[in-house]
């Protein structure tokens, strides 16, 4: 089996407030491999956009990367200057911020915007600019011409996604980053991004990490999975394990709560109590507050990452006997 494209190894981001140090991202290790799909799921506030900005640099102040490795095609990341990251974001790495209409400059138009990327690579600007026609056609913008000279705010919810989607890919990366790029978007034009992420990472041979709270994109896209909670990768395993034997109770809870059947069958189910505070974690599990199967080992030590099967891991006491 080839190598990983992406390998991160015990990440820890902390934003220092003065309320205390948060700690945004705990322990977090995982690999992406080539033309893989990896998908990190979980609630609001449980630190996958985070983790997905430390892998391009990205941490705003005052929070920085305070340990581990990021592992790109063997290159640890981590150890780069600013200078030698430029030329690895964008080239290389490239990623597809939240919201397209805060990420896109609203004082240019679309096709300047990713005609930009693209002149970094040396070029003209006339053959930039045919580029940048080719790749706003490649993410099935309709009237391309009419739209590159578009300003975002001219554009629909879908069309700017579908920008900022060809500005990433533009300079053909290896890896794309996609966090919730499917956010305020209809279900009809949710579908028409996923397909066109797929069909991208068929054309281009590129693997893609994708964040996001949505289990159905999950089930739809993703070959593997990793559930983050309160900071951590609490499980981790290939999709069809998560979504046939999840083994934390945390994974169970977010598959009881997705919707099955019609609403005459049951009622959606819902996890009590919310993520805790990253500035003052609970003792022991974090999720122990919330857990329906705690014991008492639970609120008292934090428990250890266990392979469970194969490439199946989780955090929980429970797998310890």
């Amino acid at each position: 089996m080839a190598d990983p494209i992406l390998s991160v190894k015990s990440l820890q981001v902390h934003y220092v407030t003065s309320h205390g140090t948060v700690q945004a991202v705990r322990d977090v290790s995982f690999d992406v491999n080539p033309g893989e799909v990896f998908a990190l799921v979980g609630e609001s506030g449980c630190g996958k956009s985070t983790a997905a900005l430390a892998l391009m640099r990205l941490v705003p102040h005052p929070g920085r990367a305070a340990a581990g490795h990021i592992l790109f095609d063997g290159v640890d990341l981590m150890r780069l200057s600013e200078r030698e990251m430029t030329l690895v974001r964008g080239a290389r790495i490239g990623m597809i911020f939240q919201n397209p209409l805060v990420a896109l400059n609203p004082v240019y138009k679309s096709g300047s915007q990713i005609e930009e990327a693209i002149l970094l690579d040396g070029i003209t600007r006339l053959e930039a600019w045919r580029r940048a026609f080719l790749v706003m056609g490649s993410v099935k913008i309709p009237d391309t011409e009419e739209r590159m000279k578009s300003y975002p705010h001219e554009l629909s919810g879908g069309m700017r996604q579908r920008v900022m989607i060809g500005m990433m890919i533009s300079r053909a990366p290896q890896l794309l980053i996609a966090d919730e790029p499917t956010t305020a978007l209809d279900v009809t034009i949710q579908a028409q991004i996923l397909d066109l992420l797929m069909d991208l990472r068929s054309r281009n041979n590129m693997s893609l990490l994708i964040i996001t709270h949505d289990f159905g994109i999950v089930a739809d896209i993703a070959d593997r999975v990793g559930v983050m909670y309160a900071g951590s990768l609490v499980e981790q395993a290939d999709v069809f394990s998560i979504f046939e034997s999840p083994r934390h109770p945390y994974t169970r809870l977010l598959m009881r709560a997705l919707p099955v059947g019609t609403k005459a069958e049951a009622r959606l189910e819902t996890i009590k109590g919310s993520v805790p505070s990253l500035v003052e974690l609970p003792p022991g599990c974090p999720f122990h507050p919330r857990c329906p199967s705690k014991r008492d080992l639970c609120s008292s030590r934090e428990p250890a990452e266990h392979e469970v099967s194969p490439g199946h891991t989780v955090r929980c006491h429970f797998w310890e006997d």
